[in-house]
């Protein structure tokens, strides 16, 4: 029996080896293959927002995919998660958001929401989805703006440090008033027990959220 196949849609590095890691342990007997194209998110920081250029180019890496036989592709980017819905409708497998699975625990759990994030082409995407599930379950809630200003920036310059420690203080401002913080970022999911610890409430990451629902599709 052909084994299935994944392929997911990276637009930062950082976030590879924690996906290849995490993809390791709940996509078990999978092959799982890992599309980069940092200049996705360039072009999405550069204009503000999802491009159709941008557009165009995740339509064909998802060409090539079907092409390649895969059974689902896992777009990991919150920036560009939109383009999920321009896009299923052409393709005959499940074109999946990571950070959805997130989202629907988020609402179903929660009232008040903080959202925390590096970019703001980050950060809209996901308090706009939220939102929409919002609203598709009947369920009112409040989003808290969490941008972590200058961290995306820190992190690209080779700062790790500065990136994690502008993380938890912006968690820190956000979470006395909300009930739930969600990282918009998968690269963040490694911060999730640390910002747990410091915050005091619970903090969810689309990584193995994302990860476990493309299993369920695959069963």
């Amino acid at each position: 029996m052909k084994s299935m196949t994944v392929m997911t849609l990276v637009t930062g590095a950082a976030l590879v080896d924690p996906l290849k890691k995490m993809s390791q342990e709940v996509l078990q007997n999978v092959r799982v293959i890992n599309i980069l194209d940092d200049s996705l998110i360039a072009d999405v920081i550069e204009a503000g927002r999802m491009t159709p250029a941008v557009l165009e180019r995740i339509h064909q890496y998802c060409h090539i995919g079907v092409g390649m036989g895969v059974n689902v592709i896992l777009e990991t980017c919150s920036s560009v998660g939109e383009s999920v819905d321009y896009l299923q409708p052409f393709f005959n497998i499940p074109v999946l958001r990571i950070d959805r699975p997130m989202v629907e625990q988020a609402v179903e759990t929660a009232q008040t929401i903080g959202v925390l994030a590096t970019l703001p082409t980050t950060l809209n995407p996901t308090m706009e989805l939220i939102k929409r599930v919002a609203g598709e379950n009947g369920k009112k809630v409040e989003i808290i703006n969490g941008l972590a200003s200058g961290a995306f920036k820190a992190l690209t310059e080779g700062d790790p440090e500065r990136h994690d420690k502008l993380i938890h203080e912006t968690a820190k401002k956000v979470s006395d008033s909300c009930d739930v913080i969600v990282l918009a970022q998968g690269s963040m999911a490694r911060m999730e027990t640390a910002l747990r610890e410091s915050t005091g409430i619970p903090v969810l990451s689309s990584l193995r959220s994302g990860l476990e629902a493309v299993q369920r599709y695959l069963k």
